[in-house]
């Protein structure tokens, strides 16, 4: 899909995914604590939000809390729950403010059940909302969205619902957590490092990957320009030859 950026005509992806990473590292650097560096990250998420869909982006997808982060102190992880609690608390108003669909994927399952309580609210709540998106992987982690897939999956067969040999690539995508959802086009990933750190392991077999050293808090509307421009130079061939 074509869009226009200040004056420029670009190829806007349709689906982009972002792993929100260095705000410990933006704390740090201004000698405050962890936590206001996540609280600085909530803050900034929420105008990306409204800068990707000004751009043209469809869906998005962040990696907010993943099923390793539990290892991390005891406190931060802590604050991290409590930033999401006071999000949550208002998302429901801002997204129907801003006609924007909000969804959370992972494994609900470990989260204090007025946390679980508030997601299910504002899923309900936003459900038919038609402009951004808007997906935030809580508690997730793309092997274990793999594994819960297949047990699914093994159940269903057992029971005789499934044949074995009907177990094709799109009975596999329906079963994920993004089952509603295209695969990201292109995957972002704040503060310069360069790996994908279990996120969304099976749709990212064709995103375009675009690395940066800024960090996430400081990740602005420009930043999203540079992605799409270096989106734009990129020859998607999905496995084909070009001309073909």
């Amino acid at each position: 899909m074509q869009g226009e950026i200040d004056g420029v005509t670009y190829e806007i992806p349709q689906h982009v995914a972002v792993i929100m990473d260095g705000n410990g590292r933006w704390a740090k650097k201004r000698l405050m604590p962890r936590g206001i560096g996540h609280r600085q990250g909530g803050k900034a998420l929420e105008q990306a939000c409204e800068d990707i869909w000004h751009l043209g982006v469809k869906y998005f997808t962040v990696y907010a809390f993943s099923t390793e982060n539990w290892k991390r102190s005891v406190e931060e992880v802590s604050g991290i729950m409590n930033i999401l609690r006071n999000y949550l608390k208002t998302a429901a108003e801002r997204c129907n403010r801003e006609n924007m669909r909000m969804r959370v994927i992972g494994d609900r399952t470990a989260l204090d059940e007025d946390i679980q309580s508030e997601i299910r609210r504002v899923e309900e709540a936003t459900k038919q909302n038609t402009g951004l998106q808007f997906t935030v992987a809580i508690n997730y982690g793309g092997r274990d969205e793999i594994r819960r897939a297949v047990a699914s999956i093994a159940k269903e067969v057992e029971e005789g619902k499934l044949d074995p040999s009907g177990v094709t690539d799109e009975v596999i995508r329906q079963h994920l957590d993004t089952w509603e959802l295209p695969d990201p086009d292109l995957l972002i990933r704040t503060s310069g490092e360069e790996r994908i750190s279990n996120f969304l392991l099976w749709q990212l077999a064709y995103a375009e990957f675009y690395f940066t050293d800024v960090l996430w808090p400081d990740f602005d509307r420009k930043c999203f320009i540079e992605a799409i421009k270096y989106y734009n130079q990129r020859d998607r061939r999905y496995g084909g030859v070009k001309g073909k």
